[in-house]
């Protein structure tokens, strides 16, 4: 191989090594870090870059998207001396290249100490049942600490989340029992408060078939009482009836002496009917007291003037069917209260009272 040729390819390795130099190309939202003999020089945007050769020379790209960063569970005690693992997520984000390289030698391992650091102060203040109700609070207090320590190394941090607080497991299990207890006891009070409203409605139903029974008994004495009083009118308006046809019988008959003494005959074996009348004992005196009340009998005219009150035979018997209407209507709504008082629904206040029954005017005399 000749000399030329050995410059010639000397040169192109010059040239391509002197190229790859001074051209650098950054990858979109990073930033490199230009030094010039070990100072900074200058920060290099995304894209294509021309940098001196031998002289410039890039030390570090920084990635400028947010980054997320899981931290072990760290060891922490509360207010009430009790230990808890804690986990920790952050979200952060550098916002000046410069401050992140220069400022801080490892802004990850910065931020993992800063945050144990602060989440001992923050959670040493609270109980373990306040801290494990207060996991916003805990956050909130978490990410204003290192956003404003961070601030200084160009970093921000956006978001501080908790994984998880895990307590020991001696107060796990009294923390079960104790959320057991608290729910047997809400069972228990619901029970109780169910049984109360039992008992009430049970009260208030046995209130309304107690009013209801002794509206049904008001109501069927008053029916019993109207029909009682409607018979006895009825039977005494027959009697009147029967005595004033018997009467004008008798004086339509115009009854002799031998008829009334057969009469009193014949009345007489009645006189000893009945279980103890074993003996009937005949009065001496009889004879004289037919024959006296024969002469007394005489005495009576034989035309008295017959009945005041005159009797058609062959008159129809008056249809009482229009005076016990309304013993009817009384008796009907009795029975639909009756039935009202089946449906534990119905009130005794929906139960219309018995309208009142007027006796039934008696039969006009016929004269």
């Amino acid at each position: 191989m000749s000399a030329a040729l050995i410059v010639l390819v000397l040169l192109a390795v010059l040239a391509i090594v002197v190229v790859s130099m001074t051209v650098k190309i950054v990858p979109q939202a990073r930033s490199g870090i230009v030094e010039r003999f070990g100072k900074y020089r200058t920060t290099l945007s995304a894209g294509l870059n021309i940098v001196m050769p031998f002289i410039d020379k890039v030390r570090y790209v920084i990635d400028l998207r947010e980054q997320v960063v899981s931290f072990p569970p760290q060891p922490v005690i509360t207010e009430d001396n009790l230990v808890v693992s804690i986990d920790t997520v952050i979200y952060f984000q550098v916002t000046d290249p410069v401050a992140a390289t220069y400022e801080i030698a490892n802004y990850i391992q910065a931020i993992e100490q800063l945050t144990m650091t602060t989440l001992r102060n923050i959670t040493g203040g609270m109980t373990l049942e306040h801290a494990l109700t207060s996991r916003d609070q805990i956050n909130s207090g978490l990410r204003g600490e290192l956003d404003s320590a961070t601030g200084k190394w160009g970093i921000r941090v956006n978001r501080v989340e908790l994984k998880g607080i895990d307590p020991p497991p001696s107060i796990i299990d009294a923390m079960e029992q104790q959320m057991r207890a608290e729910r047997n006891k809400r069972a228990a009070i619901l029970t109780a408060e169910g049984e109360r409203q039992s008992a009430i409605l049970t009260a208030e139903g046995d209130k309304q078939s107690a009013i209801l029974t002794a509206e049904g008994q008001r109501q069927a004495q008053i029916l019993t009482a109207q029909a009682d009083r409607q018979a006895q009118i009825l039977r005494a308006q027959g009697e009147a009836q029967a005595i004033q046809t018997v009467f004008q019988a008798i004086h339509d008959g115009n009854p002799d002496q031998k008829l009334l003494s057969y009469q009193y005959l014949q009345m007489l074996p009645k006189i000893a009917e009945g279980d103890n009348a074993t003996t009937w004992i005949i009065p001496a005196e009889l004879t004289k007291a037919l024959g006296t009340l024969g002469g007394t009998i005489g005495s009576i005219p034989v035309d008295g003037g017959g009945s005041k009150t005159r009797v058609d035979y062959d008159s129809e018997i008056e249809d009482d069917s229009v005076q016990t209407e309304a013993t009817n209507e009384a008796v009907q709504e009795a029975l639909d209260a009756a039935k009202a008082a089946e449906n534990p629904a119905t009130t005794a206040a929906d139960v219309p009272p018995a309208p009142p029954t007027e006796p039934p005017p008696a039969p006009p005399a016929q004269q």
